[in-house]
């Protein structure tokens, strides 16, 4: 099921851990919150999902996260946190599989390096990565990074913004109604 969705050399590797795990695995449309996620069901079963218009790479780097909750569940169950060391060590020791230009290309291999020495709680708040990531998009969405400064721009939430400038990680930016300031993620998808 998977095949059409993650690199086909990682294909054999993921599906052996979904099997192993026992996990259900739902792909899922678009959601704007997040790119998948883990739970347990009533009956004690695990389940992912991961959204379907992610790229292949993201699609795999999700998938590959949401296998390493399962794994560090199935060890530790509510005595950590879920994306404490445990999980951060298991996702490292996962994604070291795929660590290979067969896999990703060398964009991808150099930011998913970095961002393996201390993963985060999702791929997207690391900006070099999300970035590299995102020019595989069949659909590539313009980001507040992508914009000049003074420029106006319409926000996911259907208001007008002017962006001011860059203030250490992320941007400044004016609602042009209410006047108020607001600091955008670098990543934030805009509309001109």
């Amino acid at each position: 099921m998977l095949k059409k969705y993650i690199p086909k050399e990682s294909v054999l590797q993921i599906n052996k851990w979904i099997k192993e795990l026992r996990v259900e695995v739902n792909i899922t449309k678009q959601r704007k919150t997040k790119l998948g996620d883990f739970k347990i069901l009533r009956n004690g079963e695990h389940q992912i999902s991961v959204n379907n218009d992610l790229n292949k790479y993201a699609f795999l780097i999700t998938v590959t996260h949401e296998l390493a909750h399962s794994f560090v569940w199935k060890k530790h169950k509510h005595k950590v946190k879920p994306h404490g060391k445990e999980w951060k060590k298991t996702f490292k020791h996962m994604m070291l599989n795929f660590l290979n230009p067969k896999i990703f290309p060398n964009d991808i291999l150099k930011a998913l390096s970095k961002h393996l020495l201390n993963p985060k709680a999702s791929s997207l708040t690391d900006i070099t990565l999300a970035k590299a990531l995102s020019k595989y998009d069949k659909n590539p969405k313009t980001t507040i990074a992508d914009i000049a400064d003074r420029t106006v721009f319409i926000g996911q939430n259907g208001k007008s913004f002017i962006k001011l400038g860059k203030i250490k990680k992320r941007y400044k930016c004016q609602d042009l109604v209410t006047k108020e300031i607001y600091l955008f993620n670098p990543m934030a998808i805009v509309n001109l």
